[in-house]
């Protein structure tokens, strides 16, 4: 079957097969290689996107749900000649070791000042929690991300 979706704000067509999860529509059949196919259990976060404005596990969403939703990937975050204000605090205080788990982070980062554009350092890590990176420790994306919020405060 065909499903048509607005990724990255643009309507795009992709053909689905079966039971193929959101994840491997974007990747595959739309050629978006941000979201990163680590766990497939939704367990990592890596495959973080924006789905009707909520962020979920693409791993986990089957294609053929998301049919006529709006998606946001890591690419239509910033531009090839400006990047998104967390894309940017994230290349400033080093929380970019691999780059594996950095999409999702980027995603759930953006949603979380999306909703809470103040968060306390406790809130930020809630929200990062379903982020699993085995590179940089933490403290880096953290400062990162609590820059934007204190920011924000001022």
């Amino acid at each position: 079957m065909k499903i048509t979706l607005v990724v990255n704000r643009e309507e795009r067509e992709a053909a689905v097969h079966g039971p193929e999860s959101l994840l491997f529509v974007l990747r595959e059949r739309l050629g978006l290689l941000g979201a990163k196919d680590a766990c497939l259990q939704g367990e990592c976060g890596s495959c973080t996107v924006l789905l009707d404005g909520e962020a979920v596990c693409s791993c986990l969403v089957m294609a053929g749900d998301a049919a006529g939703s709006e998606v946001l990937t890591v690419e239509g975050l910033g531009t090839e000649d400006e990047l998104h204000p967390v894309q940017a605090a994230f290349v400033e205080h080093g929380a970019v070791q691999c780059g594996f788990c950095t999409p999702g982070f980027l995603i759930s980062t953006a949603h979380l000042l999306g909703h809470n554009p103040t968060p306390t350092t406790d809130e930020i890590r809630e929200a990062l929690a379903g982020n699993i990176c085995r590179c940089t420790g933490y403290g880096a994306v953290l400062r990162a991300v609590e820059s934007l919020a204190g920011e924000r405060r001022s």
